[in-house]
């Protein structure tokens, strides 16, 4: 199976950006994670930009590229795009929120997702382990057929 891990703007900056918040994980760091976890029957296909149009080609092109499923942080876009939430809405691929931090311990304009109600699920808080959760859920839930 082909799984998607898309990372919006600022995550390229993980690592060095606000450690008190996010720590101190790359996002190689979660993608090696992942990969781990997945082991080597699942493929994880990673992408991350500071560019909306640009997660937008990604989740349009999920279908056709075989991923079953995309692990989203959307970054603050999260907040902001009503374009996100219609490119999942044009695809059969089920996506995941994640979030590194709790956002709804942060400011008040980060509590609201244009994207949750068109995900699968929302993991929020926990750092890395809400994406290792995420992956979890699709290995071990989502595949059973």
């Amino acid at each position: 199976m082909k799984i998607g891990l898309l990372n919006g703007p600022n995550l390229n900056m993980l690592g060095k950006r606000e450690p008190e918040i996010y720590g101190k994980l790359t996002l190689d760091d979660i993608y090696e994670a992942l990969k781990n976890q997945a082991g080597k029957e699942h493929e994880i296909i990673a992408f991350q930009s500071n560019i909306e149009g640009e997660l937008i080609n990604f989740i349009q092109l999920a279908d056709e590229r075989g991923i079953e499923f995309i692990i989203f942080n959307p970054g603050a876009y999260t907040h902001t795009s009503i374009a996100l939430k219609d490119a999942i809405s044009g695809v059969k691929v089920k996506v995941i929120e994640v979030h590194i931090s709790n956002v709804y311990k942060r400011e008040k304009y980060r509590q609201k997702s244009y994207i949750s109600s068109v995900c699968i699920g929302k993991i929020s808080g926990f750092g890395l382990e809400s994406y290792e959760m995420a992956l979890y859920y699709i290995l071990k839930k989502a595949c059973k057929k």
